[in-house]
């Protein structure tokens, strides 16, 4: 057992006995003969008493010494146990927010109770909700980009750094080949290209380092711009030095949070080396000062790069905030079936605002009025590779407005599944200096909820279910108004 969780035990443990019987620091500090500063370091953690020490606690408080120094809690401190136990606290990335262990620690230490009812509160929603410790990671990393408004100089001047040293121009497009070189001839890679696709059960796999040998397992399946996009997440790995890193992409498990940081760091290098932020902010620029909506301006924006639209849209959430301050942005990522009524938000990051759309574990059902899903529906029937197309949702109960761009692609993966990818940005007094097509009378503009169990719009033609949450919500609304009348009525 560690120290400090022995430590934090018998604190924990003194603390409820001394509170239990009624006394104060000052009052336990007379009654053993021990200092009240003494006494305070004990239940806060910080010092572990020499048995004699204990001894005196022990006759003094009238409990038994092997009771006083037993590592069993009782139920009201069991929860709190079973955190320290567990080293959450040591997988919980906490120096990303600017926290010590030692604060949580002490904040423990003063209020067990309620930290203890808070984190039985926590764990309950959790297993309600399935929330795993993946779950809990990702979020961890979401919020760390949300603090940082999704930009991080120190990789942009590592992709700059890499760039010179390897002598790529970030002018010009970047290809498979020309990363693939520098995994050879610098890294010593081996490169295979039709090793996974002979394991029907590795589904999804588009990639797989084994470390010892330095080869690198790619599916046949995957086209030049996920090819490139591993690449340079290998070459991230090695130029940034990353030791505790993944080795599978998607990746299929991990060991501790680093790894997950380190992917995320890795996927943030790639992409600002193949949408490198100088050309981005260009043809944003050329796109927004159009008077008119062009959609031909962006499509061709996507096609300057070698990269997936996803790859793009995940790009403008690092340069929009930065070159452009659009700070109030989403972005969303949703997959559907053919021939299905279902679509899955899997993956969103909301920055400055967490305004709607979200994902929600209730099985609700998201506003068909979305962009997002439209587009899923009409690449669906098209068939096409590439659908696009904008709106303005009007999220009326929030009095909010958003300008979204949404595409949606193929899953090459997946038979008869579809993807789209949306970037939502608030429309605000910022955002009408920045774009100039803003007031085109050519974008749709659409009166949008968030899903339809919480939606007030009426006689809504793509509604999937009564507004059920909405409805509780007003009945409940009547009968506060009635009780406060009747309460107005006979109080005299």
């Amino acid at each position: 057992m560690e120290e400090d969780y022995i430590k934090l035990i018998f604190g924990l443990k003194l603390k409820q006995i001394r509170t239990e019987k009624n006394l104060s620091l000052f009052g336990l500090s007379k009654l053993s003969g021990l200092s009240k500063s003494y006494l305070n370091e004990i239940e806060n953690g910080k010092k572990y008493p020499k048995p004699d020490k204990i001894s005196i606690l022990s006759e003094k408080l009238d409990v038994p010494y092997d009771q006083m120094v037993s590592l069993k809690l009782d139920k009201n401190l069991a929860p709190i146990g079973d955190l320290l136990r567990s080293k959450v606290l040591k997988e919980i990335p906490l120096e990303l927010f600017g926290i010590k262990e030692s604060t949580l620690i002490d904040i423990v230490a003063n209020a067990p109770a309620k930290v203890t009812a808070f984190i039985s509160t926590i764990i309950e929603i959790a297993q309600h909700y399935n929330f795993s410790r993946e779950n809990f990671f990702l979020a961890s990393v979401r919020s760390f980009q949300e603090a940082n408004n999704n930009y991080f100089d120190d990789l942009e001047a590592q992709v700059l750094k890499f760039s010179e040293a390897y002598q790529i121009d970030l002018k010009n497009k970047i290809s498979s080949k020309d990363l693939e070189e520098i995994l050879i001839e610098e890294y010593n890679y081996e490169i295979k290209n039709d090793e996974l696709s002979k394991y029907e059960a590795l589904g999804t796999l588009r990639s797989m380092f084994v470390p010892k040998t330095k080869t690198l397992l790619l599916a046949e399946e995957i086209d030049e711009a996920q090819r490139t996009f591993i690449y340079a997440k290998e070459l991230a790995c090695n130029f940034l030095d990353f030791k505790d890193r993944l080795y599978t992409f998607p990746w299929i498990k991990f060991e501790s949070f680093d790894q997950v940081l380190t992917n995320f760091y890795a996927s943030y290098f790639a992409g600002a080396l193949l949408l490198p932020k100088k050309k981005i902010t260009s043809e944003m620029t050329r796109f927004f000062e159009n008077k008119t909506f062009d959609s031909s301006l962006f499509l061709s924006a996507i096609q300057k790069f070698n990269a997936s639209p996803e790859s793009f849209y995940q790009r403008l959430t690092n340069v929009l905030p930065k070159e452009f301050n659009i700070q109030n942005l989403f972005f969303l990522r949703f997959t559907h079936r053919s021939h299905t009524n279902k679509f899955y938000l899997n993956k969103e990051l909301h920055l400055s605002h967490q305004h709607a759309p979200h994902a929600n574990e209730t099985n609700e059902h998201y506003c068909r009025r979305w962009v997002s899903l439209q587009v899923l529906e009409d690449i669906s029937l098209s068939e096409k590779e590439h659908e696009f197309d904008i709106q303005i949702s009007n999220y009326k109960n929030e009095g909010v407005k958003y300008l979204v761009l949404s595409s949606a692609t193929k899953d090459p993966f997946k038979e008869g599944q579809y993807r789209s990818i949306s970037v939502g940005l608030l429309i605000n007094k910022q955002l009408q200096r920045k774009i100039a097509f803003l007031k085109d009378p050519t974008i749709p503009v659409r009166n949008v909820g968030v899903t339809c169990e919480r939606c007030s719009i009426e006689d809504c033609e793509v509604r999937q279910a009564p507004p059920i949450a909405l409805n509780k919500a007003a009945k409940n609304k009547k009968i506060e108004t009635i009780v406060a009348e009747l309460n107005e009525k006979y109080n005299g």
